[in-house]
């Protein structure tokens, strides 16, 4: 199965995948694009959604609450991310008050969560620095296990030019605490230059799963399961949103492949 999928964005709302596609089980995931002016409107239905700002001002509002976004980065390489989120059975309105794309984040829930709740820059984890050498790069982490939220676990990732991330290899497939989580995860990719492009790979060590895709902007990367390290070409600043779901816990708890996590302390 190619878990890469790749997207040149519309206006208006943007499939990239739906819950059971791509073995995603906890996961909707698509890309909101609209020009200064445009209106979306939207109802959570029976999911938990969270929107990630990617780049530009907007505003939302529903039955009683209301958030404008006037001071939005330009592009995850210019700024601090803005998140949405908006529990279960909640209509929506979103207006660009510039030109704007939010990624769409969706996960179908059993109970009811925290009220609309706009995230703003000085609500997230900034620069938190992981690995070394040629695997440093930096992580932001927008809504954690202190948010309520049934399912997510959402940050996004930069690596500078050339570098590792996701490495030593790490996987969160199996529900065993404090070592792993089950949590499936999504990567969404923008560069710097736009035009650059990195290597992602999806794998178990027994073949049964090997993966590896050339990703370019607007590429999003399903991960259901298997280890999954990534790398940036050369000259460009690599970004990816990471969203992960998780039924039975959420946190940054994975286990490394043990061929390769030697390299940590080494």
């Amino acid at each position: 199965m190619n878990l890469r999928i790749p997207l040149k964005p519309v206006q208006g709302y943007n499939k990239i995948f739906d819950v059971g596609e791509y073995g995603m089980k906890l996961t909707k995931f698509g890309l909101l694009k609209l020009a200064k002016g445009g209106v979306y409107e939207g109802d959570t239905g029976e999911t938990e959604v969270a929107f990630v700002l990617m780049g530009g001002n907007f505003a939302a509002k529903g039955d009683g609450w209301s958030f404008d976004v006037t001071d939005g980065r330009k592009s995850p390489f210019a700024g601090k991310p803005h998140c949405l989120y908006l529990p279960r059975r909640t209509k929506y309105v979103i207006t660009a008050l510039s030109d704007v794309e939010l990624a769409y984040n969706g996960s179908p829930v059993t109970r009811d969560t925290a009220k609309p709740t706009l995230i703003s820059p000085k609500d997230t984890r900034h620069h938190i620095a992981l690995g070394k050498d040629n695997w440093t790069r930096t992580s932001e982490i927008i809504l954690d296990e202190k948010f309520d939220s049934e399912h997510f676990y959402i940050g996004e990732g930069m690596i500078p030019s050339g570098n590792w991330s996701g490495y030593p290899s790490h996987r969160h497939d199996v529900n065993n605490p404090p070592a792993e989580l089950d949590m499936e995860e999504t990567y969404f990719y923008l560069f710097d230059p736009p035009q650059g492009f990195g290597f992602q790979s999806v794998y178990k060590p027994d073949g049964s799963l090997n993966e590896a895709y050339r990703v370019q902007s607007y590429d999003t990367v399903a991960i259901a399961e298997g280890y999954h390290p990534l790398v940036g070409a050369p000259g460009y600043q690599m970004y990816y949103l990471w969203t992960m779901a998780g039924a039975q816990g959420r946190g940054l708890i994975s286990s490394m492949d043990p061929a390769h996590a030697w390299v940590k302390n080494s």
